[in-house]
């Protein structure tokens, strides 16, 4: 996610705008803007054609969110990637909310979790049951969650994911192998033996 400004530099814009710097918002914007676009091209391109919410739409919305959000407390960059990856993570639920509404439960839009989470010969599950799953799984173990929002809903790579939760990238390859193996196991409908 290296732009045309280092990374400390737009910690330093986001800082400067938290602290009412309207030109520091108008310098980030495009940096930002830019860096959200192709995140949400890299998640839309898992989509299949035909869905009715578009990459550019995502981030415009996101992008309004982001600068309305009121006492955030930006830390950095990876901060605000972080959240950014939430803010994308909630309105694709919210569209898939309303896909479902409008269509009271019928033919729910299947999604394809990247190759690494797919499994072969079978659908993905559908958004809003990956998001109970990762609800779910955010309440047993929050970084592991943190992970598959970070690299599906954000598009980060395993580099930019450690980067954002302080971690290694030794540490995020393993949150994400367990992570892929549990949400797999829960979408599949497979329950444990407890006992």
């Amino acid at each position: 996610m290296q732009g045309p400004l280092d990374r400390s530099g737009v910690t330093k814009l986001l800082r400067a705008w938290e602290g009412g710097d309207q030109q520091a918002l108008e310098r980030l914007t495009p940096l930002v803007y830019n860096e959200l676009r192709r995140i949400a091209r890299r998640y839309m391109a898992r989509e299949r054609p035909g869905r009715t919410l578009q990459a550019t739409a995502l981030v415009n919305e996101a992008y309004l969110r982001l600068v309305d959000a009121k006492e955030v407390g930006w830390r950095d960059r990876a901060h605000f990637f972080a959240i950014s990856a939430r803010t994308m993570r909630r309105i694709l639920i919210e569209s898939a909310r309303a896909r479902s509404y409008e269509k009271r439960g019928g033919g729910q839009e299947r999604i394809t979790l990247d190759g690494s989470l797919a499994i072969q010969g079978r659908p993905g599950p559908d958004l809003m049951a990956l998001d109970d799953a990762l609800n779910a799984l955010a309440a047993m173990d929050p970084r592991r969650s943190q992970v598959v929002e970070l690299r599906f809903f954000g598009g980060l790579s395993v580099e930019e994911t450690a980067e954002v939760l302080k971690v290694s990238p030794e540490t995020v390859h393993r949150d994400w192998k367990l992570a892929r193996a549990w949400l797999l196991r829960e979408l599949s409908g497979e329950k444990r033996n407890e006992g």
